[in-house]
């Protein structure tokens, strides 16, 4: 276990920056970064994980956008299939 200068424990985080894209490192709720947990990445790491990360969340918004597409379109079914009722009760009612 890490502890901080001030004596909580650490808690192992991941970075999510640019510069350190995925490397984690012991932090403080008070002080921040206390040490890093993993070595350095290589440049081409740095480079490379920010567009993954980028092209991953796109992705993630254009599945949320169709999620959405289908739920609405759940639901003009169901509508569509009470007016075919009601309609045809009417009709033949």
């Amino acid at each position: 276990m890490v502890y901080c200068n001030c004596g909580r424990r650490t808690n192992i985080i991941t970075s999510w920056t640019n510069e350190n894209p995925g490397r984690r490192f012991y932090g403080c709720p008070d002080h921040g970064i206390v040490d890093w947990f993993d070595p350095p990445m290589c440049r081409r790491a740095v480079s490379i994980i920010p567009g993954l990360l980028r092209a991953r969340n796109r992705q993630e918004a254009q599945l949320l956008e169709a999620q959405k597409g289908r739920e609405r379109m759940k639901k003009l079914l169901v509508v569509s299939w009470l007016i075919f009722v009601v309609f045809e009760f009417f009709k033949y009612g």
